[in-house]
């Protein structure tokens, strides 16, 4: 059965029902009552794990994350890639929806997390000095590096995936909460199909198509 939301939101959602449960039973304060109602419909809703179709198609990269496009131009990659890639950056904005997807399908290769700073997400530095994890997935010929970044208010990046494992463009990556960034580097020839500013779905909208 799938479930409304992420697994890891329930630990902080039952709670909360709980509380509002016995508020309606034990107590006549709608003062309490009205902020505990509130705050769980948020959580709920912060942790919605909606349907999403992938386009398909074996040469389509796709959106590792909702959010806005704020950053789209060519970099040197010098760790994981050691060359030139396209970097795509995705600021998902407290009430997006938080899952991570997969960018291409393939095989991942290797996965670091690395402790850091909680610089706003949107932040040039926050690619580089805050909380992440970076996953490098082989496709094909090329790999492609996803990163989950934390945010000011994200504490918490939650990888799915493990070394070797076979993954499918637009399937569930990982989670991060309360805001936060995704970024990506794309190594070769890649039409791009987002423009910059852009409101893109993680594993629905097409990033580019790999030549």
């Amino acid at each position: 059965m799938n479930l409304p939301v992420v697994k890891e939101g329930l630990y902080v959602i039952v709670p909360f029902l709980i509380l509002l449960l016995l508020l309606l039973i034990f107590s006549q304060n709608y003062f309490a009552i009205i902020p505990v109602f509130l705050i769980t419909l948020f959580l709920i809703y912060f942790f919605r794990d909606p349907l999403r179709m992938p386009p398909g198609e074996n040469n389509l990269v796709v959106a590792p994350a909702d959010g806005k496009v704020i950053k789209l131009e060519k970099v040197y990659e010098g760790k994981y890639l050691k060359g030139d890639a396209m970097m795509v950056s995705i600021f998902m904005s407290l009430f997006s929806v938080h899952i991570n997807r997969v960018p291409v399908s393939g095989e991942v290769e290797r996965i670091d997390y690395n402790k850091g700073k909680f610089l706003a997400a949107f932040k040039e530095k926050a690619s580089l000095d805050n909380e992440q994890n970076t996953v490098v997935i082989k496709a094909g010929g090329r790999k492609v590096v996803v990163r989950q970044i934390a945010g000011l208010i994200a504490r918490r990046i939650i990888c799915w995936l493990s070394n070797g494992q076979k993954v499918a463009a637009g399937e569930k990556l990982g989670l991060i909460c309360f805001g936060s960034r995704a970024d990506l580097f794309i190594p070769g020839q890649i039409e791009i199909k987002v423009k910059l500013g852009e409101n893109v779905k993680g594993g629905e909208t097409t990033i580019g198509v790999l030549k």
